[in-house]
């Protein structure tokens, strides 16, 4: 391991500012989720369900959303992609809190469709300022700032609407959002490594060797390129390979980025998404079960605070790390938590699993940016966070389901086993593949 890594990094001005740009962007969103809930609930008179679908349509909305948005960063620049964003969350979420209960639903959904793509952009931009032996450090500070965001958001969501009004919150996430973009427009972080501000070694030159680790990491042989895809008849070519081989020019074209290597982290990305968010709902129910919701904010500060040691451990290490690994270990690190028996226990169960949070997103971040050209970057990342919110959408009701089958404590056990489920049968495809391969060379 080596610390200074962090030192290094911090050091670059751009990447700082990034960072710090990015801390401030993602408040409102970070704030966004509690604020509809209470505002739902505590201005509307409705019940939680009600509040779950205006979550469910915003979650929608931002996973159709992201990969059209990626794909306006990487064909237009940044400055011009981030416009409707911009406008959308200022003039969509100042008049969502003075709609009725159906019109707030279509502004969720509008509002989730032109949400600010912080979460692409940064890592996009990450991914074109720092040389691939960077990036590990890179994405895992970015992790570690995440988290942060995450203690503070909720709790300023839940004092604004208890002191002042949710109306005043709701309208104040989508000005918040809209600064934030302005910021980053201002700031106009590269989204290429040949932009004014982008990684000092070109990845064909000094960062090519990291590059390759990583891809041999998730055992892919396959270039991006669409040249490639055309010839995917070829002995040994993928299913994926020969199934784009054969779609429409245009299809073929826009999808030339997309391999098993990258489906595997696009896997990895639902995965923990579905992971974390039912891991949110399993704390709520097994505290409430056992009379002691008050106490929420300990554990999430637990959970929370290991996920921040965890991204810091892994950004120092130099020994690269397979997301499919981790993930695994984090969904079966998940199921003991559901055998606590009162907010401590709960506490330092979560810790385990927690550790792992961070390093499983830097990890798939780091893959993406490895396996998939700049020119195309920006929309992979798009999708590698529409199977991230996805995988949340699905998390919640599943979890939901097994505690109202058999009660709180399933929820985690319900998670974890679906989690590790995914991931074993990740890894028998890798190896299926890797024989398949080997019997053909």
């Amino acid at each position: 391991m080596d610390f200074g890594l962090y030192r290094q990094l911090w050091r670059r001005r751009p990447v700082r500012n990034l960072l710090l740009v990015a801390m401030v962007a993602r408040l409102p969103h970070s704030a966004a989720g509690v604020m509809l809930t209470l505002h739902v609930v505590q201005t509307l008179g409705l019940g939680y369900g009600a509040a779950g679908t205006v979550a469910a349509l915003l979650t929608i909305g931002i996973a159709v959303g992201a990969p059209w948005r990626g794909r306006r960063v990487d064909t237009a620049g940044l400055r011009v992609a981030l416009i409707p964003s911009i406008i959308a969350e200022a003039v969509v979420w100042s008049v969502a809190p003075h709609l009725g209960y159906p019109g707030l639903l279509a502004a969720a959904l509008v509002g989730g469709v032109f949400s600010l793509p912080i979460f692409s952009v940064v890592r996009q931009s990450l991914g074109a300022m720092t040389t691939p032996a960077e990036r590990r450090t890179a994405f895992a500070l970015d992790s570690i700032c995440t988290e942060v965001t995450f203690m503070v958001g909720p709790a300023l969501a839940a004092l604004v609407a208890v002191q002042l009004s949710t109306v005043i919150g709701v309208t104040g996430v989508g000005v918040s959002a809209a600064l934030a973009g302005l910021a980053l427009v201002w700031f106009n972080p590269p989204t290429r490594s040949d932009q004014a501000g982008g990684a000092l070694a070109p990845e064909g030159i000094a960062g090519a060797g990291a590059n390759d680790d990583v891809a041999s990491c998730l055992e892919s042989a396959e270039s991006a390129a669409p040249a490639e895809v055309a010839a995917g008849q070829a002995d040994g070519a993928s299913g994926l390979r020969r199934l784009l081989s054969r779609a429409p020019g245009g299809l073929r074209r826009g999808f030339g980025w997309l391999t098993v290597s990258v489906v595997v982290v696009l896997v990895v990305a639902a995965g923990s998404g579905i992971v974390l968010s039912g891991t949110d709902v399993g704390i709520v129910a097994v505290l409430r079960g056992h009379g002691e919701g008050e106490e929420l904010g300990i554990v999430f500060l637990a959970w929370c605070l290991a996920s921040l040691v965890g991204g810091l451990v892994y950004g120092a290490m130099t020994q690269r790390v397979q997301p499919l690994l981790l993930l695994l270990a984090m969904a079966a690190l998940t199921i003991p938590m559901g055998f606590a028996s009162d907010v401590w226990s709960l506490s330092l169960l979560s810790i385990p699993a927690g550790l792992l949070c961070a390093p499983t997103l830097s990890a798939a971040s780091e893959a993406i940016a490895a396996l998939v050209d700049e020119g195309k970057r920006g929309e992979a990342m798009g999708w590698y966070g529409s199977a991230l919110t996805a995988g949340t959408a699905l998390g919640s009701p599943f979890t939901g389901l097994m505690i109202d089958a058999a009660g709180p404590w399933a929820g985690f056990v319900g998670i974890g086993a679906l989690g590790v489920l995914l991931c074993v049968a990740g890894l028998v495809a890798q190896s299926v593949r890797r024989r398949r391969r080997a019997s053909l060379s």
